[in-house]
């Protein structure tokens, strides 16, 4: 299963929406498998972003997590790829002429792409 970005930032933005900081139960998200949404939560625990759960049985083809809550660092991505604007601009700069990009990589260009709006 490839990494989705997209997905990334649907999940951090359904996070953030809860009003008590923890994810409703069950987590869902309109469009992707429960393996799908299961393992990004996997990667988006070992890059900081979220707080999960571990839900992986002996039987499940994906590491599987369930997400809990966003973290510092999830809050701090999340400020620079919220904006749809801001999001579509640099996701689609960066994978025209990339493909697939790093993380630190792709922050660093939301990051560009949202001064550039606000105009520092």
């Amino acid at each position: 299963m490839q990494r989705d970005m997209d997905l990334v930032r649907a999940i951090l933005l359904k996070l953030e929406e809860c009003p008590h900081a923890f994810a409703p139960n069950p987590f869902e998200i309109k469009g992707f498998t429960k393996e799908q949404v299961g393992y990004h939560a996997v990667l988006m625990q070992q890059a900081g972003l979220i707080e999960a759960f571990k839900a992986t049985a002996i039987s499940d083809p994906s590491p599987s997590a369930i997400p809990l809550s966003l973290t510092w660092e999830g809050y701090e991505f999340l400020a620079t790829a919220k904006n749809e604007s801001t999001w579509r601009k640099g996701t689609s700069a960066v994978f025209a002429k990339a493909g697939a990009v790093g993380f630190e990589l792709l922050k660093a260009v939301l990051t560009a792409e949202l001064r550039k709006q606000i105009g520092l």
